[in-house]
């Protein structure tokens, strides 16, 4: 597989991995390639913590499973993204960027243009959607074969500071690394995100891995060989769609959008 393709071919896996250990040569290559991302001043300010134990696994799907039905439940979730949220083919087509939610439960389907109100909040918490949703993904997290930690040096990572926009520059440089090579393993890749979203829930997260004071955790993924044929959740999404050349790309300054080039 060349670059290119890879880099096509990328997404985020919604659904289950196979249940097979991720071998220790795949995982040596994922931490060699993480560790050739460009970094300021050569400083490689990223830390990773692979996570195969059971037990552990276990506890952080409790974590995200747990965070993502609060999140859900209280509204919290949907405030902070529903400028992101699509629910007709014909939206997505139009805007080109954020989530179809092309699969959901019947009953579910008329209430779509309600979901940002707190009528539609109120329906879904008596539909037991949050709970619905926090099951589906502690089953993904927990069945996960292998986690995988992020961590920046905070002697590099100092919010407020330039050295923290080189270092998180970095971090999404080594990650991409890592999720455009996952590609090339016949693996899929997910960020654990929930427990984020839930104050207090990313801490229990800090401890269980032993993160010392001199690192931050910044991002939590499961990863996995992908099935031949993959089940997608009772409530799941699709994000296919990008934006066309003129959407984002400018000529010369920013007056001008790229023409030519949407074909």
């Amino acid at each position: 597989m060349d670059l290119l393709e890879a880099i096509r071919r990328r997404k985020t896996t919604n659904g289950a991995f196979l249940p097979d250990p991720v071998s220790e040569e795949h995982q040596r290559i994922l931490m060699e390639v993480a560790g050739r991302a460009p970094s300021q001043l050569n400083s490689q300010p990223w830390r990773f913590v692979i996570v195969e134990d059971r037990s552990t696994i276990e506890r952080v799907a409790d974590i995200s499973g747990s965070s993502m039905t609060e999140a859900m439940s209280n509204g919290t979730f949907f405030e902070r993204y529903k400028p992101y949220f699509r629910f007709s083919a014909a939206e997505m087509e139009r805007r080109r960027d954020g989530m179809l939610f092309d699969k959901l439960p019947a009953p579910l389907r008329p209430f779509t243009s309600q979901a940002f109100t707190k009528r539609g909040q109120a329906l879904m918490n008596a539909l037991g959607v949050p709970k619905t949703l926090g099951s589906e993904n502690r089953k993904l997290v927990a069945g996960s074969p292998l986690l995988l930690g992020v961590m920046l040096d905070r002697s590099e990572y100092r919010p407020g500071e330039l050295s923290s926009f080189y270092s998180l520059f970095s971090m999404g440089a080594a990650m991409e690394n890592v999720w455009l090579t996952t590609t090339e393993l016949g693996m899929g890749i997910q960020f654990v995100s929930f427990p984020m979203e839930v104050p207090g829930k990313w801490d229990l997260i800090v401890d269980l891995l032993k993160v010392p004071d001199e690192l931050e955790l910044m991002a939590v993924y499961r990863l996995g060989y992908l099935p031949p044929e993959q089940r997608r959740p009772a409530i799941d999404w699709s994000s296919h769609q990008r934006k066309l050349p003129s959407q984002y790309v400018y000529r010369e300054t920013c007056e001008a959008p790229q023409s030519g080039w949407d074909d």
